[in-house]
């Protein structure tokens, strides 16, 4: 399956814009409770079908969150491997989920409206 193309509960495909862009948030709400490594977070998304994504992407969103003050990181020990990479939500990062939690129902309501047709049926 091509990156981006990953498909829903319903067979259908999740438009790649639609998933990057919303992405960075289901990230961010991962590090809400606790600092997860990379993989880890990877193996989070990818237990929902429609978000499922690949280390070549996971790591340059993490690296573009951090850069943005959105994450910190640190290296933590591994037991029986290398260190690995800690992320974990900043002050910025957590202000920024809560803007996003804020908006997401009135953008999803909004999109709702006109994928609905005018009986109410989804089209």
């Amino acid at each position: 399956m091509a990156p981006g193309n990953a498909t829903n509960d319903f067979g259908g495909r999740v438009p790649s814009q639609l998933r990057k862009g919303v992405l960075e948030y289901c990230v961010l709400a991962l590090l809400r409770d606790e600092p997860k490594y990379g993989v880890e977070i990877v193996a989070e998304l990818s237990s929902v079908s429609a978000m499922t994504t690949s280390q070549g992407t996971m790591y340059p969103l993490l690296s573009r969150l951090r850069r943005e003050g959105l994450v910190d990181t640190e290296l933590r020990d591994a037991s029986g491997g290398p260190p690995r990479r800690y992320y974990t939500l900043t002050g910025a990062g957590r202000a920024s989920l809560t803007e996003f939690t804020r908006a997401w129902p009135h953008f999803r309501d909004a999109v709702d409206h006109f994928l609905t047709d005018p009986q109410g049926d989804p089209t």
